[in-house]
């Protein structure tokens, strides 16, 4: 079974084995005496794959082990090494069933099958009623039978045990022996590492070893010829085996958290933060653009108004005003739908004995469809109101709750009232614009253009022209027609436009480039709780470095650690994740709950942003712990205090 030929271990310049040359049947019972410092245990470090020699040749069942990779060697302790160490090295975590079923896990079996196995080891070892405790609800000489157990789970061939009975009372030690000379009487391969001669005298062949040179072999006889070499099969990886990993993996991550409550919290806090900032920066962002969006809508869809002056606020005494013939020049522009004038006076609206301040407004009949007015009664003017100039008004929410107060709107229909002296038949009634940026109590009191400009103002001038482009046509292109067009038939350019779509194309890349600069901030966080879970997973890689060593003892591979680790890096990120987007849709929740008039808006699409970066995080900043953990050195791990 073992051949080891010319084995040398130099740590610096210090030899610690000095050309060790021996072979160990199938079915011996082998003790290795030595003083402490002698070499005995690096020896059986060697023998069980944990350790490497500096030289030489070792040949474990026909294979040359220090030509194998890694996870190689822990294919050869998963399969045939079982180990009993001195100190048990059980998992706190883990209850006596686990502790044994573990070295099953990273060999693929079923849970079920682990669990029967680990069942009858227990019961044979005379602890059925042990199953459920934990190591520290154990005896010294319990924990040691369940570390028996457990270099038994996936059938010990070779069974190395390092002074197994050095931390047991003498009944207990003896029962250990006991139940290792039964071991070896199956056919266990049986090498036990002591001090203690009168141990060491229950072996059937005893070695001493002294300054790292084997001084005396009972047996004696020189070394068989090498055995022949194989070359070791590649290891078929199943589905079970797969998700045995990944249950194992998830069951240790929440196990780890669960113990470490707080540290676990303080550790998630800036993802929770960073996930409820992005999801509520995003939320607010969509409120926000939805109330400014709603606001502009007032000025219509598609629709661009023409005004006089150079800008708001203009004054120049030589700026001319619009007048009909602007208004005829764009009626007969073929990718305007609609083309309206607007003439503005103020005034007093009088009702009976009710009078009231009241802007009036001479409109076309297009008007209120264009900037998307709805009646809550009636209808809006007729060419032939326009043609002739008629005296009929339409008036606003306002002047409907000011002058006919508790009065359906329906019945105020061709009622009269006064604007400016003259008397209007009202032939329709809006209803509340709740699209206006500000609420305003203006009264408001609409009729004909014509109407207005013959017998209100008396003036031919516009104070606007309000046109409305066909759904086939750019906005664009069609504001820069009007513009050239109005400024070679007016001769100057002493007019401007306001263009609804590119106000709203300007709120939407405003907003837009306010949400990234936010968004920006809050993963500026989730990258500051990233570093947080890193330097965490770190502290807990060096925390549970003996951890890792006893599961590289009982066979686990390489990926098995990196897995463990990175999957309690990315459970962690996950759970924060889960936290923060609670936390987010509480916030929405309070200040919808408290804010009339500006909604937060809860975007699905940013919580699963949200759910999946946080993911992202876990893997970039868990990696690195991880890979830590995976690249440690057995015997450098399991020596950790």
């Amino acid at each position: 079974m073992i051949h080891l030929k010319d084995i040398n271990k130099t740590i610096g310049q210090t030899a610690i084995l000095r050309d060790i040359n021996l072979h160990i049947e199938k079915g011996e019972f082998v003790a290795i005496i030595g003083q402490s410092g002698s070499g005995k245990t690096t020896l059986l470090n060697i023998i069980g794959t944990l350790d490497e020699p500096s030289s030489g040749s070792f040949i474990f069942d026909k294979y040359e082990v220090t030509t194998l990779s890694k996870d190689d060697k822990a294919r050869l302790r998963r399969e045939k090494i079982g180990f009993i160490f001195q100190r048990y090295n059980l998992l706190s975590l883990l209850s006596a069933n686990d502790n044994v079923s573990l070295p099953a896990v990273y060999a693929g079996k079923s849970t079920y099958e682990r669990d029967e196995r680990a069942k009858k080891l227990l019961n044979d070892l005379e602890l059925n009623n042990k199953y459920l405790s934990k190591p520290n609800e154990l005896s010294g000489g319990q924990q040691q039978r369940v570390s028996i157990a457990r270099a038994l789970m996936n059938g010990g061939e070779l069974i190395l045990a390092d002074e197994p009975t050095g931390a047991l009372d003498s009944k207990s030690g003896i029962m250990v022996l006991e139940i290792l000379k039964e071991l070896n009487d199956e056919g266990h391969t049986i090498v036990l590492v002591t001090h203690d001669p009168q141990i060491a005298s229950r072996a059937k062949r005893i070695i001493e070893i002294k300054d790292g040179r084997i001084l005396s072999d009972s047996k004696g006889g020189e070394l068989k010829q090498r055995p022949q070499v194989k070359k070791m099969p590649i290891e078929k990886k199943t589905f079970l085996l797969l998700k045995n990993q990944a249950f194992e993996c998830l069951k240790i991550a929440y196990s780890s958290i669960i113990a470490h409550k707080m540290r676990s919290l303080l550790t998630m806090l800036g993802i929770i933060i960073g996930i409820a900032s992005v999801v509520c920066v995003v939320a607010l962002g969509l409120g926000s653009q939805e109330k400014v969006l709603a606001s502009i809508a007032r000025l219509g869809t598609n629709t661009i108004e023409v005004k006089t002056g150079r800008g708001f606020g203009d004054t120049r005494s030589d700026t001319k005003r619009l007048n009909l013939s602007d208004l005829t020049t764009l009626r007969s522009l073929p990718y305007l739908d609609a083309v309206e004038a607007t003439v503005s006076s103020s005034g007093i609206v009088t009702y009976k004995e009710l009078s009231l301040n009241a802007s009036g407004q001479g409109v076309g009949i297009n008007e209120f469809s264009i900037k998307g007015y709805t009646f809550s009664a009636g209808q809006s003017f007729s060419e032939n109101d326009l043609k002739t100039s008629a005296n009929v008004a339409v008036i606003d929410y306002n002047a409907h709750q000011n002058l006919f107060a508790n009065v359906n709107a329906r019945d105020i229909l061709d009622k009269n009232i006064i604007f400016s002296g003259k008397s209007f038949r009202i032939i329709g009634v809006l209803e509340k614009n709740t699209q206006r940026m500000f609420d305003d109590s203006t009264v408001r009191v609409y009729m004909p253009y014509t109407t207005m400009m013959n017998k209100i103002t008396g003036s031919s001038e516009l104070k606007d022209i309000n046109t409305k482009i066909k759904d086939d046509a750019d906005p664009i292109l069609a504001e820069q027609a009007i513009i050239r067009i109005l400024e070679i038939k007016r001769g100057q350019k002493d007019f401007f436009t306001i263009n609804s779509n590119s106000i709203k194309q300007a709120v939407e890349e405003n907003q837009q480039t306010l949400t990234l600069m936010i968004t920006c901030i809050a993963i500026i966080s989730l990258i500051v709780g990233g570093i947080g879970v890193m330097n965490i997973m770190l502290v807990s890689v060096s925390e549970r470095t003996r951890e890792i060593g006893i599961r590289m003892a009982i066979g686990a591979r390489k990926e098995d650690i990196l897995m463990q680790f990175l999957i309690e890096a990315v459970m962690i990120c996950a759970i924060g994740a889960i936290l923060g987007v609670i936390l987010s849709i509480g916030v929405v929740f309070a200040f919808n709950t408290f804010s009339e008039n500006f909604p937060m808006i809860l975007s699905a699409t940013s919580v699963i942003i949200g759910l999946l970066s946080s993911v992202f995080i876990g893997v970039i900043f868990g990696f690195f712990p991880a890979k830590n953990a995976a690249n440690l050195n057995p015997i450098s791990a399991l020596s950790k205090e």
